[in-house]
């Protein structure tokens, strides 16, 4: 019975397994590293000196939490009892009930099998105070609609730094909610503003689309006309400036000769007048060779071709040409 009750310390520990000793009450070990021992055989000192805790290190434990969900359940359509019924207080003002399922696992086996209160009581009063701080921190339609990653996230952050500081040895694996909702009397109002939200948020996304598409189309529209109003005034300027150095070698040639230009240019003024008239009848010179103001009135023929001259007519100030000269009306 000796040998029985000195060889009963001894623990053989799996594969997932880390175990700590505890003496008299006291852990044994300095160190972490010192603490903890791995999958293997364990000889310890039988019972009350000492005690194996055991821990499946990389085992994921799960635990749901409806301390902040409705007693009623989904489909109570009562007024709320904050006595008997769970909820939390969003950061403006409003009530939603929230349950979570929460997946942990022992990260310290020393601070959990010496410090750590149950590791289920823990989590769930460290859980549910950050939730409670977290939700305080938001806003109901941002909970509703699209924070809820940011309200997991915050949640995870705080849970895990109280369970830190309680010593609990425990880390959160992941956090899920099952149930994010207002209460039931107020859900039908709920899922009018989470509706208009959403299609104010797909009209802005389709806005933005439009834009997307409208702006570069206006600025290569814009990039065309500019480009074209570019072309267009060098074209008129050409133009401008080869009428003007034509103009200026007329006019250089007019001081040089007056007499001889003055005399071909009278000529060409003839010949395109009469070239588009339909009937010419010739008037004999005046006498003196002066026409005193007479004046040659063009009407264009209805068979012309010149679509500028329809409907107009154009009149030419005769001057004193030189004897001989053919001069007349024509219609």
């Amino acid at each position: 019975m000796i040998v029985i009750y000195v060889f009963s310390g001894i623990t053989i520990l799996r594969s997932d397994e880390v175990a700590v000793i505890l003496r008299w009450g006291r852990l044994v070990g300095d160190t972490p590293a010192l603490q903890e021992h791995g999958p293997g055989l364990l000889f310890a000192f039988p019972k009350p000196i000492d005690q194996v805790v055991r821990v499946q290190v990389k085992h994921v434990w799960e635990l749901p939490i409806d301390v902040l969900n409705s007693a009623g359940g989904y489909y109570q359509e009562q007024g709320l009892d904050p006595v008997s019924q769970g909820y939390a207080v969003t950061g403006d003002h409003n009530i939603v009930h929230v349950q979570v399922v929460a997946r942990y696992r022992v990260r310290d086996t020393a601070e959990w099998a010496f410090y750590g209160p149950k590791a289920e009581d823990v989590l769930r009063v460290e859980l549910t105070a950050a939730m409670v701080r977290s939700l305080g921190e938001m806003g109901v339609d941002r909970v509703l609609a699209d924070g809820r990653k940011d309200l997991i996230a915050t949640a995870t952050r705080h849970a895990q730094a109280g369970l830190d500081a309680a010593h609990s040895g425990l880390e959160l694996s992941s956090l899920e909610l099952t149930r994010l909702a207002p209460p039931a009397a107020l859900a039908g109002a709920f899922d009018a503003v989470q509706s208009a939200f959403i299609g104010a948020q797909t009209k802005k996304n389709q806005a933005q689309a439009f834009a997307q598409s409208a702006i570069p189309q206006a600025q290569a529209e814009a990039d065309a006309a500019i480009q074209s109003a570019h072309g267009d005034a060098e074209s008129v300027l050409a133009i401008a400036k080869g009428e003007s150095k034509a103009f200026l070698a007329l006019a250089r040639e007019y001081h040089a000769n007056p007499t001889v230009v003055r005399e071909r240019l009278y000529r060409n003024a003839l010949d395109r007048s009469i070239a588009t008239a339909g009937d010419v009848r010739w008037v004999p010179p005046p006498s003196g060779s002066s026409y005193h103001g007479f004046r040659i009135t063009l009407k264009p023929s209805p068979k012309s071709d010149d679509a500028e001259g329809e409907g107009t007519s154009d009149s030419i100030n005769m001057g004193a040409p030189p004897p001989g000269s053919m001069e007349g009306d024509t219609e």
